[in-house]
């Protein structure tokens, strides 16, 4: 099945879905299986903004759950904390330290951490979402300019 063209692009769609990979992974991945650079692109961006909204909307709910029971009371706790460490940021540079947050692309950083940074500091879903989609369009630039660098040299 992934050998199709459809095939490759539900692949990439999905790689880029899953938390620390997002679009850092799935943008070289879908390149090596042979789509187009920006093609690439375009399916990681819309695979990586997919769970945007559901962790803004539903993060404190289920970590709040998550702490009832002492088996995932240390993840959840584990969790908030690295959002913690983000605050600084958020709390001195607004909607610029989500942006970057999101934008630049290394570990710790991304669709997935500007999210829960953002439900866990109370940013509504209309603002947080498009400054989120904004980093994720700027990190999908310097990971295509360095992925469409690559392959060009290759």
């Amino acid at each position: 099945m992934f050998q199709t063209f459809a095939g490759k692009i539900i692949l990439t769609f999905l790689i880029a879905m899953v938390p620390v990979v997002e679009l850092r992974g799935a943008l070289p991945f879908g390149v090596g299986l042979g789509l187009e650079p920006v093609t690439a692109l375009a399916v990681s961006i819309i695979g990586n903004m997919v769970p945007v909204p559901f962790i803004i909307l539903f993060i404190r709910k289920i970590l709040d759950w998550m702490k009832r029971f002492d088996r995932f009371r240390r993840i959840a706790e584990k969790i908030e904390a690295k959002a913690a460490k983000h605050e600084d940021k958020i709390v001195k540079y607004e909607a610029l330290g989500l942006f970057l947050l999101v934008a630049i692309p290394l570990p710790g950083t991304g669709a997935w951490t500007g999210s829960l940074v953002a439900a866990l500091f109370d940013l509504r879903l209309r603002t947080a979402v498009p400054i989120i989609f904004a980093g994720v369009i700027a990190a999908g630039i310097v990971v295509f300019l360095i992925t469409y660098g690559v392959v060009a040299i290759a």
